[in-house]
């Protein structure tokens, strides 16, 4: 084979490799660089094996049958090809970090390093396409370990060095970010705040908020704290210390990860181990049990009265045995949960009602989260960032008191059961005049649960614009309820 061959084939395996990695690392990404989730919780199995498996077994086939390689080279060309036309679909795709552009330099320095060695003892290119991969992931996963070790000592560092600075850490199976932002947004009339921003909710995020955003003249910071699995909330505790906890409603999100609502419950009180913890807010789905300690206080139960309707909200508060009426231009009655445990919080941190009244009354809605817009006649709830039972039923029952035709855009729930979805879907079935069913994880257990209205099924978002066009008019109230990426 002549060098120019020789050199061709080189690449072109080289190309294969780092397009493996690509796939590979996408899928790290979208859940949070931990194998096991991508082996075992992987919502798409079937891009596996058409965009991994398949290509890796159909090129070892090719280069240990056919001698001229020139058949594993042409796949080495259409895997690449397949895979942009795949990105093109994604509604998140790889980010390219300074943690991926490491991944890849490893991946690169590997497979060079495995083709001399290759092509030393057998004069030819061709080497493996899995030990380049396995061996970029240990070496990525090390030094990423290495690099977090320093930088989570440089977080700990900053921390101490702000005086009286305050923690406030929030988890819960949902309503984490809207009640950092609604806290967030309370507390501010008297302190100097600050918030994690967006969903950061991993220690790895936290530990990078803190060494690149968090001002040094903040006074509270206040934090939410996710989990996939049992110990990642106690991690985030023991790093941040936290002085206050807040634990919101506990449901079955996530529940394949954890298996059970009980382990789901055990995990989210993991929060209230800090070592510096001087008060916990903990909703009564927790079922925790003070057991005397003063410093954990339950809320849900003080909730006098809920008025939800296109408007706004008013709720009332059982505060010291006297009920305190609150009003917000928030959408949805599930927001009152929320609220109520942010006045709670803000109370115990030295704000007085009527601050709290005022601050509340000037929340702005959240984005994607029950905003309304009103578009070409039409009435938009954009409800898209909200993906739970309790919180997706009750946007329903607010589009329920609208008069006019009511459409709903959902993929339902993601990562829970399939029992809540059929419950919700069945609920949906007598509030909706068309239910549009987006993606492919709930649409078997929607089509089945709607048998009243009229339902479309839409695996491929893409054509939604031009559905609503042909299917809604004037007069329409729509609702974004949940959406879901492409991998899920």
């Amino acid at each position: 084979m002549s060098t120019v061959l020789s050199a061709s084939f080189y690449l072109l395996h080289l190309l294969f490799v780092l397009s493996l990695g690509y796939y590979l690392i996408s899928a790290m990404q979208w859940y949070s660089y931990r194998l096991n989730r991508v082996i075992f919780h992987y919502n798409k199995p079937s891009w596996h094996l058409l965009l991994f498996i398949l290509p890796v077994v159909l090129y070892y086939v090719l280069v240990s049958v056919e001698k001229s390689g020139y058949l594993a080279a042409l796949l080495s060309v259409v895997y690449p090809l397949a895979l942009f036309f795949w990105r093109k679909k994604l509604d998140k795709p790889l980010k390219f970090t300074h943690r991926i552009k490491r991944f890849f330099i490893f991946l690169f320095l590997v497979t060079v390093l495995s083709e001399v060695l290759y092509f030393a003892l057998y004069a030819k290119s061709g080497g493996g396409v899995l030990i380049p991969l396995i061996l970029a992931l240990v070496f990525s996963e090390t030094y990423e370990k290495i690099l977090f070790a320093g930088f989570k000592k440089d977080a700990r560092n900053k921390l101490n060095s702000i005086p009286s600075l305050r923690i406030v850490a929030i988890t819960a199976s949902y309503g984490k970010t809207s009640i950092k932002n609604f806290l967030h947004h309370i507390l501010s009339a008297k302190f100097d705040c600050y918030k994690t921003p967006r969903s950061v909710n991993t220690i790895a995020g936290i530990v990078m908020d803190i060494n690149t955003l968090l001002p040094t003249n903040t006074e509270i910071y206040i934090a939410e704290a996710g989990a996939r699995e049992r110990g990642d909330i106690k991690e985030i505790a023991d790093f941040l210390k936290p002085d206050v906890v807040i634990v919101g409603q506990i449901g079955a999100q996530h529940i394949e990860y954890f298996k059970s609502l009980e382990n789901i419950r055990n995990t989210k009180m993991e929060l209230i181990t800090s070592q510096n913890l001087k008060k916990a807010f903990v909703h009564t789905s927790a079922n925790a049990n003070p057991n005397g300690d003063e410093r954990i206080a339950l809320f849900g139960d003080e909730i006098t009265f809920i008025d939800a309707t296109l408007e706004g909200t008013r709720f009332g508060l059982n505060i010291e045995g006297e009920e305190v009426v609150f009003e917000t231009k928030l959408l949805g009655a599930f927001n009152a949960v929320n609220l109520a445990v942010c006045v709670h919080t803000a109370l115990y941190l030295g704000l007085d009602v009527q601050s709290v009244k005022n601050a509340i009354a000037s929340l702005q809605s959240v984005e994607h989260r029950l905003q309304r817009m009103d578009v070409g006649g039409k009435i938009i709830l954009d409800d898209s960032f909200n993906g739970n039972f309790e919180g997706m039923q009750s946007s329903y029952e607010l589009a329920k008191t609208y008069n006019g035709r009511r459409v709903l855009i959902t993929p339902g729930i993601v990562e829970s059961t399939k029992e809540e979805n059929e419950k919700l879907a069945q609920i949906a079935d007598t509030i909706f005049d068309i239910i549009i069913i987006t993606g492919s994880t709930n649409a078997q257990v929607w089509s089945e649960s709607v048998k009243r209205v009229q339902k479309i099924i839409l695996k491929d978002k893409s054509l939604l614009t031009q559905t609503l066009a042909r299917v809604t008019r004037a007069g329409d109230l729509i609702l974004f309820s949940n959406d879901a990426p492409t991998y899920m």
